[in-house]
């Protein structure tokens, strides 16, 4: 398990890597906000990164953010479900998370809704676009995506749509990665220009740990990291993702 001085050099590392990624596409040294990631770590580790000074944490279950919210109650952390989350899930993440960056149906943002209205609270949502043909990847259909904004700021009061949110294709070739980014880019500057009431797309949250360089070059707002700040992972992906989505 990582340790307090480890977390803090990593975060220090990453940092600069980040801030040195914007400054060489041209964009301000502290244009990119950093999402640590810190599904499947506990306790330990994630005070260490509060002690760094990090406050917001991604999480990819919504069950791992209720087994870690009481426990870390006294470090005024912000969770921010980043994972694929089913309907039934909704409850914990209007209870307990500050924002939402995998919305990516609308069955879901109906379900967050009832369950917010319930917790009198608002969030701040990203809406999670399919830019890769990888089955494992989850995300609404790039065509789709007019449609569901206008259908949540009529419909969904308690979802504030701020983003746009993408996985890159997991791949060795950087062309087809950064395609993956420059897609999601290109999409959110589409629709600025239809000027939807009552839909921010300032951010754009896109870029890992393997590749979050790239992302920032194509115009990446916030990067999730969390291998470079906290280690390998305990469970490999199918772990977040048993459940393989049907084709789109």
């Amino acid at each position: 398990m990582p340790n307090e001085n480890t977390v803090a050099i990593n975060l220090a590392k990453v940092q600069e890597r980040i801030r040195s990624a914007a400054l060489k596409a041209g964009r301000p040294a502290d244009s990119v906000t950093l999402l640590p990631v810190s599904k499947t770590f506990g306790e330990e580790a994630i005070r260490a990164a509060v002690q760094a000074g990090v406050h917001r944490f991604g999480e990819n279950k919504a069950q791992e953010i209720r087994s870690k919210y009481e426990p870390l109650a006294d470090c005024g952390i912000d969770w921010v479900m980043i994972g694929h989350l089913q309907s039934n899930k909704a409850k914990d993440v209007a209870r307990m998370a500050s924002e939402i960056q995998s919305l990516d149906r609308m069955d879901l943002a109906v379900a967050l809704d009832r369950r917010l209205q319930q917790e009198g609270r608002a969030i701040d949502a990203l809406v999670q676009v399919k830019t890769s043909t990888e089955p494992s990847k989850y995300g609404l259909p790039a065509e789709e995506l007019p449609g569901f904004l206008r259908q949540v700021a009529r419909d969904i009061p308690t979802l504030r749509i701020r983003g746009l949110m993408t996985l890159a294709i997991n791949a060795a070739d950087q062309a087809a990665v950064r395609a993956c980014f420059r897609t999601l880019r290109e999409l959110r500057d589409q629709m600025r220009n239809e000027a939807i009431d009552g839909i921010e797309l300032d951010r754009l949250s896109m870029g890992m740990s393997g590749d979050f360089e790239i992302a920032i070059e194509e115009g990446s707002t916030e990067v999730r990291i969390g291998t470079a700040i906290f280690g390998g992972r305990i469970y490999g992906d199918d772990y977040y993702w048993p459940e393989q989505p049907a084709v789109r």
